[in-house]
């Protein structure tokens, strides 16, 4: 995966650690995102709508909550201090339609996108969105 917008520059890994998980985890809801809806443009002609409905099933706190246990096993020790650091941020909000746990570790799995985005590691970033769309694994 190449940056999408060459214009921007990659953070260091020092100031994207240093952000707010919060700020993480909102860059890396929109990475995943446009992951996921790209994904479904490739594999379905269908209307919009209806890969609206399909994205929903990957993008929601629920979904995201369980695509995670494919990847923890995989994480290094930095990847997971940025997932537990945007897990446990204190928020002040919640998914309508999840669990405070599922809304965490959703919020955990954003933010460590969002870090890896950040940091221009698009290597690692294509690793681990392409095991959390992965099937029967």
């Amino acid at each position: 995966m190449e940056k999408m917008f060459t214009n921007l520059k990659n953070l260091t890994k020092f100031d994207a650690k240093n952000l707010n998980p919060q700020v993480l985890a909102f860059v890396g809801d929109s990475v995943y995102t446009l992951f996921i809806r790209t994904m479904l443009t490739e594999e379905f002609d269908v209307k919009s709508g209806k890969l609206h409905t399909l994205a929903n099933e990957y993008v929601k706190a629920t979904g995201q909550s369980e695509v995670l246990n494919k990847i923890l096993p995989i994480l290094t020790e930095e990847e997971m201090d940025i997932f537990k650091r945007a897990r446990n941020y204190k928020t002040h909000s919640v998914a309508k339609n999840a669990s405070v746990v599922d809304y965490k570790r959703a919020t955990g799995l954003e933010g460590l996108i969002g870090y890896l985005y950040l940091i221009g590691d698009y290597s690692r970033l294509n690793e681990i969105l392409n095991i959390c769309v992965s099937v029967g694994d």
